[in-house]
């Protein structure tokens, strides 16, 4: 008797052993983080301060007293944007959700104004003149019979024609080697392009740095994908980051597309 007793406690022992190996790891728990942010300067609350929270993919904006809300968990990241002023990334901390007395404080940039060209281009009044001397977007597009889309391929020579063919001919290869080894951040676009706030100030911002932190990519990296998915260089140049993002979210896909028919 005893030794059947000692037994079932093994048994016991050996299977409350492997249900407590075999519980998941505990969910990232989401909460309400409040802050206000500030000028370093004159201490003066900041409105309308773009919030981004990087691991979340959730964006807001700060209000007339500088006070913003987002969800966020311990050791998520915070990325403050604001015109005229430098962009900051803050790490959330326990201490932060307990006290609930955070500022952030938002250093202004210094500009230097420089002389102005009124007329870069000496403009005569006359169109017929004026025309001839404006400068010419050399960004062509290649289309071929049989196929729905264009390509840009930045300017009309015989180099770019071969570029645009050998990625239409060999389109997996190109596109697993740009998103392959970089499947995380991919990941993000869908949450990045659902999230208002974050679309919006996207579409304020040309200098792509909002744009390699939420994707934790470098500003190279960002020309490269556009550049081998036949995207000008001038449209890669001039357009917006919520273009960009959109332009990089639509070489995704097709990417993902190829992937599964291979």
């Amino acid at each position: 008797m005893v030794l059947k007793i000692k037994h079932f406690s093994f048994l016991f022992f050996l299977g409350s052993m492997l249900i407590f190996a075999q519980e998941p790891p505990s969910e990232v728990v989401l909460q309400e983080f409040k802050a206000r942010v500030i000028n370093a300067q004159t201490s003066e609350a900041l409105e309308s301060v773009h919030v981004v929270n990087l691991n979340q993919v959730k964006g807001t904006i700060t209000n007339a007293e500088g006070e913003f809300t987002i969800q966020a968990a311990v050791n998520d990241t915070l990325y403050f944007s604001y015109l005229g002023f430098k962009s900051q990334k803050i790490r959330v901390t326990n201490d932060m959700f307990k006290f609930m007395d955070t500022e952030i404080a938002l250093t202004e940039l210094a500009y230097a104004l420089e002389e102005v060209i009124v007329r870069p281009y000496q403009l005569t009044g006359y169109l017929e003149i004026d025309v001839k001397n404006l400068p010419i977007n050399t960004a062509y597009q290649y289309s071929i019979s049989g196929l729905s889309k264009s390509y840009e391929a930045g300017n009309k020579n015989p180099s770019a024609v071969t570029k645009v063919l050998g990625a239409i001919l060999n389109p997996a290869d190109l596109l697993r080697n740009l998103f392959g080894k970089r499947p995380n951040q991919m990941r993000k676009l869908r949450l990045i392009k659902e999230d208002d706030e974050i679309r919006d100030l996207l579409a304020s911002k040309f200098d792509r740095e909002t744009l390699t932190e939420l994707l934790q990519l470098e500003k190279v990296d960002i020309e490269d994908i556009l550049s081998n998915c036949n995207f000008s260089k001038s449209f890669i140049t001039t357009a917006n980051d919520l273009q960009i993002l959109d332009a990089i979210s639509s070489c995704y896909e097709e990417y993902k597309v190829l992937n599964r028919k291979n």
